[in-house]
């Protein structure tokens, strides 16, 4: 009875396994909360919680706030923001790999996929007590290392071995993800800044316990955990690969999300201060909040995806669909002009506040950008890693995030003290050095791909 089961095909929608839903929806709803708190954080910091008559309430703060001052020199209350926001995203970046390991090697992928979602639950709604902020980024940063490497290998575990679907799986995921940080700026952003910063926190830890509901709900549909000493089914991709495969774009990755991550960082901070946020469309006038400027990149996503995916399938019949180091190649230069386009808009208007239209130019390139390097570089490191480590060498891949939103997080620190136009032309040059440095290791690239 037991092995007719297994080899009983999984129930299927819309041609993919019923877990592909269960795992978009459970990931939609994780991405709402993480970036509906992401498009207030900055924000909060500087606006309220690192106000001198607020700050000596945070446990923990004067410490963090010393140390970084060793290392950077005295910090005021943005460049404090900007470090901790880049300690943050950093280190949501950096748990993964002890994530994964913990799952490859003692609880499995359901129950570590489980407790991450219960801990990010936990974090969201202890952001409501001032006092205890840096323990609620913990608990935060501790889930989504337990969560993210977890659920992204179960998506892999859905397709058999040469399944030609995991690629485009990849991509409807990718969709998703996207869906929930579309609509999590709206929900969560206006309700931070027009009803109360708490109000927004607690709206995104109840995003991730709808999240986690459904995940419970959808068990019996995902991949089953493989016994830790079952041998492999089949010809299993060598761990040597996969790890030559991420110290090769270690860099150039780093480089790219270092760019990239200004988003939620100095980018919301052009928003707020320097843009002309304004819209008179005859019949309506208003303002576009400054958290809203969040969801530009997530939609922007889903309305390019289908159409750049069916262009891909089109070159793909002639045999002239780019190659995968290509597609991250011009990813990381797509993010370069997207900057290039904030220093002209800051060169243009200097002294006063550029046209909201700027910022969404800026967001239609670099998302442009985006997706010919994250879900591309996802789907490779997939391919790469052996069935037996694959949640560990995934959670390895995202250190290259935690690094590079560290980065991030430095160079925003130097928001208040250089020209805007400088500082646009700074990150604009770390993904232009990203670039290069994939394409000068292509040949390499091709042979590891290749075998």
């Amino acid at each position: 009875m037991r092995n007719n089961a297994k080899q009983t095909p999984p129930a299927e929608w819309f041609g993919h396994p019923k877990g592909l839903t269960f795992l978009f929806a459970t990931e939609m709803w994780e991405r709402f909360s993480y970036y509906g708190m992401r498009a207030l954080l900055v924000l909060y910091m500087v606006d309220y919680l690192l106000k001198p008559e607020r700050a000596g309430n945070v446990i923990g703060l004067d410490a963090l706030k010393h140390g970084l001052e060793a290392l950077a020199g005295p910090l005021g209350a943005q460049p404090l923001a900007s470090h901790i926001y880049g300690l943050y995203t950093g280190f949501v970046y950096l748990t993964p790999i002890l994530g994964g390991l913990v799952a490859d090697r003692w609880l499995g992928r359901r129950i570590t996929v489980a407790l991450g979602a219960a801990l990010m639950v936990a974090g969201h709604f202890l952001m409501a007590s001032e006092s205890l902020f840096l323990f609620a980024l913990l608990l935060l940063i501790v889930g989504n290392g337990a969560f993210k490497p977890n659920i992204v290998t179960q998506l892999g575990g859905l397709y058999p071995h040469g399944d030609t679907r995991r690629d485009r799986a990849y991509s409807i995921f990718y969709v998703g993800i996207n869906i929930g940080a579309f609509f999590s700026p709206l929900v969560a952003g206006t309700l931070g800044e027009t009803v109360g910063w708490h109000y927004g926190f607690a709206s995104a830890g109840v995003g991730m316990a709808v999240g986690l509901t459904i995940y419970a709900f959808g068990l019996p549909n995902l991949p089953p955990e493989r016994p830790r000493r079952e041998p492999p089914r089949h010809a299993e991709a060598s761990p040597r690969r996969a790890l030559l495969g991420v110290a090769l774009l270690f860099l150039p990755a780093t480089l790219f999300w270092a760019a990239y991550e200004q988003q939620g960082n100095t980018i919301a901070l052009w928003a707020q201060d320097f843009t002309d946020r304004r819209v008179d469309l005859l019949f309506w006038q208003g303002e576009i909040p400054v958290t809203w400027f969040q969801a530009f990149n997530p939609l922007m996503v889903f309305l390019f995806t289908p159409p750049l995916v069916a262009w891909w399938t089109r070159r793909a019949r002639t045999g002239r669909e780019p190659l995968t180091i290509e597609k991250l190649s011009f990813g990381c230069f797509g993010v370069a002009l997207g900057y290039a386009v904030m220093a002209w808009a800051a060169f243009a208007n200097e002294g006063g506040k550029a046209s909201w239209l700027w910022l969404a130019l800026y967001f239609a390139v670099i998302t442009y950008a985006e997706l010919y390097f994250s879900p591309i570089a996802l789907s490779l490191v997939s391919r790469l890693a052996p069935e037996s480590s694959r949640s560990a060498v995934m959670g390895l891949w995202f250190t290259t995030s935690f690094v590079g939103n560290m980065l991030a997080g430095w160079l925003g620190g130097f928001w208040s003290s250089l020209s805007h136009v400088a500082f646009f032309l700074v990150a604009a040059a770390v993904a232009a050095v990203a670039g290069a440095l994939i394409a000068a290791s292509q040949g390499m690239m091709r042979e590891l791909l290749a075998e």
